[in-house]
């Protein structure tokens, strides 16, 4: 179902576009641009989590930043 949503543009951007693509095909047009970079995010972001090694990896690099914010070693710096 299509939801309806306001945007804010500068008035040569918006002109731009009116000029370019034309009235009434300006909502097309954004969700076209922008469609693969939402939801392609998705698939991609689903694969990797499906990668145990690669989410192992993450993890220890995760907790090796904790240990260094939470000042694990006691050098001076």
């Amino acid at each position: 179902m299509p939801k309806k949503l306001t945007i804010t543009l500068d008035d040569s951007v918006y002109d731009g576009l009116y000029r370019v693509v034309g009235p009434r095909r300006i909502s097309r047009f954004i969700e076209r641009l922008v469609r693969p970079h939402v939801l392609d995010l998705d698939a991609a972001y689903a694969e990797m989590a499906q990668d145990q090694d690669r989410e192992a990896d993450a993890l220890a690099w995760s907790d090796a930043l904790i240990g260094d914010a939470a000042g694990g070693d006691d050098e001076a710096r």
